[in-house]
Parts: C-alpha cells; structure tokens; sequence
C-alpha cells in the first residue's frame, strides 16, 4: 500500500515521494492502524472521542492529544501540539471512535486531564522550523557520539530528535551497564543549546530504528509494527525443535529473533499431549534415548545407543513402553510406526523387452532414404516429357569437365532392359572387347 507517488515511473523504476512517511497514506508509515470505521456515520457526532493519535519522527513514535479546538482533522493532517517549554509538529495518524480502543489498550483513560492539548493547523512557518531543526540531527549525533568517546563513557548513542521548536533534543542510547552521564548531559546543554533528555533503548529497539530485511525475506517486525517487545530465551527453540544455532536463532540486533515467540503458544498446547517422563525408554538392547517430538504427526523418535537409526513412537506406544519398564518389563523391540511423509508412492516402471524390436538394417534403411531425399532436392524437380535434364554444374560452374563420362546427346538414353542385354551377351559369342585379334597374314 502507498500513495499515487510511490507507484512506478515512466522507466519502469518505484518512483518514491520521498517524504518518508509523512505522504498521508498511511503505507509508508510505522505503527500504522488502519481505520475501518472512518467512513461509517455517527448517530451522535457531538459524543464523538474528542482524542487524536498523532505521529513523530517519521511514524516512529506516537502519543495521544485532546482536541480543544473547533477543527475537524483527518488522517494525514500535519497539526502543532504542545511540547516541552514550546510546541512540536505532527501527523494525524488516527481519528474517531477507533481511538477509544487503542486508548483501553493502552490502558489510557479518555476523561482525564493527562493528555496534552492540539493548538493549531501546522503553519508555513511551523513546518519551515521543523525542517531546519531536522536538518540539525546528523552533525548531532555526530558531535555526541565524539563527546561521549572522550568522556570513555560506556554506551552508544543511537539517535537524535530534536522537538519542531528547537528547545528539547531527546538523545537515545544502549548501554549494557549503567552509566553515570551527569556531566554528559551538561556538555550536551553547553554544546547544542537545548534542553537534554536521555533515553535508553535496548537492541531490538535500536534494530527499529535502523531497519533492513530479515532472513525470511521481508521487512524487520520491530521497524514496521512490533512495539511491545518481549523476552525470549532458549527455551522457546528447543520447544520447536530447533537446533541451537546462535547464528540462525540470531537477528540484526545481535539477540534471538523476536518470531520464535509466535507459534510457541500453538507447540506448548500440542505439548500437554506427550508423556513428560518419556526421555529414555528400557528395551532389550538397551536404552532408547529421545530425540525430538513430532507435534504435527504425534510422533516422538528415539535413537539406540549402537545404532544411527531412528526409531518413530507413536504416544500410545510410548505410554505402553514406559508403563511395562516401571514394571520391570523390557520389550524385546521398539514397534515403530509408519510415517506419512505426505508424498505419493513411486510406482516402479514395469520390464519391457525390447531386443529385436529395432536392427540394424532398419537403422540404415532409414538413413539412406534421408539420403536420397536430401539428394533430390539439391538436384532440383524431374525434367518433363521431352525436355533434357541441363548438365550438371561441377564445383567450378564449368560443364565440358563433368561430360566425359556420359553419352552423346544424339544417343537414345538406354532403359535398364537394354543395359542387362548388353552386359549379359548371348550363349556362344564372347564379349566384344574380349575377341582375339585377326592375324595380318589371314
């Protein structure tokens, strides 16, 4: 989803607006919440929530507002709200009687008196500031990371916004420890000439504010719409019977990827089916050791100590299994069951004799009659009734070098009935080129 801009250009290439998030339409945004209800009527539009989301920092930071004026604002609608000591420059992101329940999630009360106050429409002099003020970040951020260096502080600094009026920079930064920056903060006074506020963000939020693709191909969750960010541990791997890989279990921010909380739910639900005791199973051979558990085919696999074959239980077998060896009973095999792996059988394609089928001699005949047809259409069509076939051309185009072998012209062609009388000449007579010679004296 994104606005007209963003679609492609003439040469085929995104085109982009380049307004990094701030285009109205709500697909270049962060934490955007689509609004379902903005085109449905209210029966009491007076009772309507009079709070509005507004968003910060191109879609990274929202906060909610009380609108005390008479205006009627939109999604997208650039508003100036108060701030600390001045005001600040936001975007509508969100309007009406959706509100209330990003408000009860949130655990916010709509009645109170908490929330800061909409002042006015954003300004071409509010908006102008704003854009000189955002223009200041980058050498700031620049200049604090150095300051913070000489200081050999402990910590990283990871992002500056300054508020739309210039007054208040929030400064974020990671730190694994914690850091005593009192004379930080009054250097960063000093040196930027604004009111100094210091936050602390972890990894995952700093890989937020960054952003890049994953592994599975998409954009990061926490730069797009994760928010609340939770703990997860090993145990959330093993669970799924992933392998302990640091590298693959690992995102850009260095800690386990935030998605294997997502389907941890569903395998904890499928794992109260399967025996908790079930580790090692006493056969005659001796220990079955546990290997993994199949929560989609509710199998689990062993392994025997003298072999690498692998051995699928079903749980009515292991729970069969488990219960004869608290009894002292040691089964003499493991009764394995037969895995499904979803793919059809390959049928084996039966024995055709084909010996004799094909020779040699058909081989040949077929490949003379690919001869003689290649012949005839270099030769040209058959000359008609009548009419003389024109010599044939040799290599050179001249013709007197390809006649010597063939008859005069004012001779009849001979059939091929001719040719056998001549060659086979009658009982009695010797060939003509073989009779001897006459003797001169008779």
């Amino acid at each position: 989803m994104g606005c007209g801009t963003c679609g492609t250009g003439t040469s085929g290439a995104p085109g982009g607006c380049q307004s990094h998030g701030h285009c109205a339409s709500g697909g270049c945004n962060r934490l955007n919440v689509y609004d379902w209800l903005s085109n449905l009527p209210y029966s009491e539009p007076h009772n309507g929530c009079k709070i509005i989301e507004i968003s910060f920092n191109k879609g990274s930071r929202k906060d909610y507002y009380r609108n005390t004026t008479v205006h009627y604002f939109e999604k997208g609608d650039l508003v100036t709200v108060e701030g600390t000591s001045g005001f600040d420059v936001g975007m509508v992101s969100l309007t009406g009687e959706l509100v209330r329940l990003q408000l009860k999630k949130n655990k916010l009360d709509e009645k109170n008196g908490e929330f800061k106050k909409i002042m006015r429409r954003a300004s071409e002099t509010d908006l102008e500031k704003l854009k000189e003020n955002k223009a200041r970040e980058a050498s700031m951020l620049i200049r604090s990371r150095a300051i913070a260096r000489q200081l050999k502080l402990e910590l990283k600094m990871a992002e500056v916004e300054i508020q739309a009026d210039g007054r208040k920079a929030t400064f974020f930064y990671i730190a694994d420890d914690r850091v005593d920056f009192r004379e930080l903060i009054k250097i960063y006074a000093s040196e930027f000439k604004v009111k100094v506020e210091m936050r602390q963000i972890g990894a995952r939020q700093e890989a937020g504010k960054v952003g890049g693709i994953g592994s599975c191909g998409r954009e990061l969750c926490c730069s797009t719409w994760l928010s609340d960010f939770k703990s997860v541990n090993t145990n959330a791997a093993r669970y799924q019977n992933l392998s302990i890989n640091q590298t693959k279990l690992s995102g850009q921010c260095g800690r386990l990827k935030c998605c294997l909380n997502y389907e941890l739910d569903t395998y904890l639900d499928a794992l109260q089916f399967f025996p908790s005791d079930a580790d090692y199973l006493e056969v005659a051979k001796g220990r079955a050791i546990l290997v993994k558990k199949d929560i989609f085919k509710n199998l689990m696999w062993y392994i025997l100590p003298d072999s690498n074959k692998q051995y699928p239980l079903s749980i009515d077998t292991v729970k069969k299994i488990k219960s004869q060896n608290r009894q002292g009973i040691r089964p003499e095999e493991l009764e394995t069951a037969e895995v499904n792996t979803g793919k059809p059988k390959e049928v084996e394609p039966e024995y055709a004799d084909l010996v004799g089928q094909i020779s040699l001699k058909s081989l040949e005949r077929t490949t003379r009659k690919r001869r003689d047809k290649e012949k005839r259409q270099q030769q040209g069509p058959p000359p008609q009734q009548g009419q003389q076939r024109p010599p044939r051309q040799g290599p050179q185009g001249a013709s007197g070098n390809n006649n010597r072998n063939r008859p005069p012209a004012n001779r009849p062609p001979r059939g091929p009935h001719q040719q056998q009388q001549q060659r086979q000449p009658q009982r009695g007579q010797r060939p003509p080129g073989n009779q001897p010679k006459k003797d001169n004296n008779g």
